[in-house]
């Protein structure tokens, strides 16, 4: 009778620690077989707090920059010798204006300083200038390039007047000419514009077919595909063609809110740009399958195509980010990224011209991505049931 009673007692009491404690440990074997689980709580929080630390930066740093020194007297590179001492720049030196645009052209530098040959001439005559030309691409960055080149120029300033050279003057002895390339609206939206079509191409593609493949085999009907003739080639093929059309269909509602909303030109070819999109929107599309196939499951798989493809595509691939200012491994991780290629060819492709070196350079880089993408998700969709 105690007993019964003790019983009907614990029954009605708030917790029982038996029953709880043994709830908790099937709990904890369930989620240690659970190897998704285990990714996501482990692997997810490790990967996302290494990208937001080293590839997330407001700073600006090693800042690619050409110097052409027309005019070599020691006085001329007195005045440079603050590009050459600031951790804000990496200097390289052209041997001609021409050199320079071309090294410009192709993304290696960001900006020209251009001493012309009569600057001691003029110096000495107390109103000096020198010429710099900023890639106007991403305007906010261009400013910022801009506010550092006349740092650079205002530390020979101060240094003369510290030295008693010069009386303190209204205006500095040396001015910036500056000139924007590819920008001279000085508006952001031209550097938008093309990045978020490459977050477009990239929802549309990875985190939409991550869990086309995923669903089916939680529902059991790739199963029942299984045993028709139908072969793998034909499953694939037959989930990219409709995801496909949807990426071209986001695509040029993009390009037309870019053109006639906000004003953004198209000073290379369009079809160059519908071609570059097409590779790089069957690489995200290829991913996609890819991980969908190999997790077969919905959640891990939304969650994977998030870190592997949206995240990167958002913080790595220079569209946000300057990638000169984040440390070197991290600047090697977002050369193997397809989004980056992607973005580097819009930019090029909207703003700059068909530079084509720098064109097949990128289609390149997209169409073996996609090969190869295409390749590990045919021999991950195999007509064999695991």
């Amino acid at each position: 009778m105690n007993t019964a009673k003790a019983d009907a007692a614990t029954a009605r009491s708030f917790v029982s620690w038996r029953r709880l404690r043994a709830l908790i440990t099937k709990e904890t074997r369930q989620l240690l077989r659970d190897k998704s689980n285990l990714m996501v709580g482990l692997f997810l929080p490790v990967v996302l707090i290494l990208m937001f630390g080293y590839g997330l930066t407001f700073d600006v740093r090693n800042v690619p920059v050409a110097i052409v020194a027309d005019d070599t007297s020691p006085t001329a590179q007195d005045v440079l010798a603050g590009f050459y001492l600031s951790s804000f720049f990496t200097v390289t030196r052209p041997t001609s204006m021409h050199e320079a645009q071309q090294l410009m052209l192709k993304r290696k530098i960001e900006a020209i300083v251009h001493v012309q040959t009569d600057f001691s001439r003029q110096l000495a005559s107390g109103n000096a200038s020198i010429q710099v030309v900023v890639n106007g691409v991403d305007a906010n960055r261009a400013r910022v390039l801009q506010a550092f080149a006349q740092g650079a120029i205002g530390q020979w300033s101060i240094k003369r007047a510290a030295a008693g050279e010069v009386a303190a003057l209204p205006v500095p002895a040396v001015s910036l000419q500056t000139r924007l390339w590819y920008n001279e609206a000085n508006n952001s939206r031209y550097f938008l514009v093309p990045g978020l079509i490459v977050l477009v191409m990239t929802l549309t593609g990875a985190l939409l077919t991550s869990l086309v493949m995923a669903r089916e085999w939680e529902r059991g009907t790739l199963e029942a595909l299984f045993v028709t003739p139908v072969n793998s080639n034909e499953i694939i093929i037959s989930k990219l063609i409709p995801y496909f059309g949807v990426g071209l269909a986001g695509l040029a509602m993009c390009i037309l809110a870019g053109k006639f909303l906000f004003g953004v030109p198209i000073r290379g070819s369009l079809l160059l740009i519908i071609v570059v999109s097409m590779l790089y929107l069957l690489v995200s599309l290829s991913l996609g399958l890819l991980i969908s196939a190999a997790t077969k499951s919905q959640f891990l798989a939304s969650q994977l195509a998030l870190v592997l493809s949206f995240l990167p595509a958002l913080m790595l691939s220079g569209f946000i980010f300057d990638l000169h200012s984040v440390p070197a491994v991290v600047r090697g991780i977002s050369r193997v990224l397809p989004a980056t290629y992607y973005v580097e060819a819009l930019q090029t492709l909207f703003l700059v011209g068909n530079e084509w070196g720098l064109i097949v350079k990128d289609c390149a880089v997209l169409a073996l991505s996609a090969i190869t993408l295409l390749i590990l998700t045919r021999r991950n969709t195999r007509k064999v049931l695991a």
